[in-house]
């Protein structure tokens, strides 16, 4: 059911198979949500010498989703200007901008737009866990917050993910209990603590996963590979719409 006034999911497409991902992904997430999903195409007569043509991707687009989930509520939107500047300013008003992996504004967007970013790089239905990958900052707060709220939605298991140098699961086990302690209304979920490098791990992770969640205050080596190798879609989200966070001191380990 569609509830009104309720933020809108966002869809750059772009014609590659990534693009057609994204919005596909996109589709399930406004179904889920209760929302309607917007499907953007920024067009620049640098990026597309014919209109009619640009036009034409945002249609089939919007036919796909009609076609393969008609319950959602879907309109298509050709907008003039550069790609990052135009999809950074729909990300204001957006509950989740989604994207394909192989989209030019992509590290621009991680960091600097409103709302949460997916980027999702191939057709696989999302399957297993919700992976919400913490490390004691308020990004990764965040990150846990959007996971709990989708495995929620979903009715699927959230596993809260840690990742620390060899010989260090005792202090990422106090970790994870005094951050899981200091966020309340959390759903069940599992604890997992990993030993080894955070970038390695969690693309290890993320290819028995449906989705991870990571904190994204800046495009740090753990953002990059999870953008670059990430087998399922990846969630970035920072606070630039949330309220300071008050957590308590806990200990941190470095991304790497």
């Amino acid at each position: 059911m569609q509830i009104p006034n309720r933020p809108p999911v966002v869809a750059a497409v772009n014609p590659t198979t990534a693009g057609l991902a994204a919005v596909r992904l996109a589709a399930r997430e406004a179904l889920a949500r209760g929302t309607v999903l917007s499907v953007v195409h920024a067009f620049t007569w640098h990026e597309a010498a014919d209109r009619r043509a640009a036009a034409g991707l945002v249609d089939a687009a919007v036919a796909i989703i009609q076609r393969s989930t008609p319950g959602v509520g879907v309109r298509g939107q050709l907008m003039d200007g550069p790609r990052g500047t135009v999809l950074r300013r729909c990300s204001r008003t957006a509950a989740v901008l989604v994207l394909g992996g192989d989209d030019s504004a992509l590290r621009e967007l991680v960091t600097q737009a409103w709302c949460p970013v997916v980027v999702t790089r191939g057709p696989r239905p999302p399957g297993g866990p919700l992976l919400a990958a913490v490390d004691g900052s308020e990004p990764s707060v965040l990150a846990l917050r959007f996971a709990a709220d989708e495995a929620r939605r979903r009715g699927r298991t959230l596993d809260v993910v840690h990742v620390t140098a060899e010989g260090g699961e005792a202090t990422g086990r106090r970790l994870l209990d005094d951050l899981l302690g200091a966020v309340p209304d959390l759903p069940p979920l599992r604890r997992r603590v990993l030993a080894g490098s955070p970038a390695g791990e969690l693309v290890r992770a993320s290819r028995r996963a449906g989705l991870i969640a990571l904190g994204a205050a800046r495009v740090g080596a753990v953002a990059r590979e999870l953008l670059q190798h990430s087998a399922c879609p990846t969630v970035f989200v920072h606070g630039r719409k949330e309220r300071p966070l008050s957590l308590p001191r806990v200990a941190t380990v470095s991304k790497g």
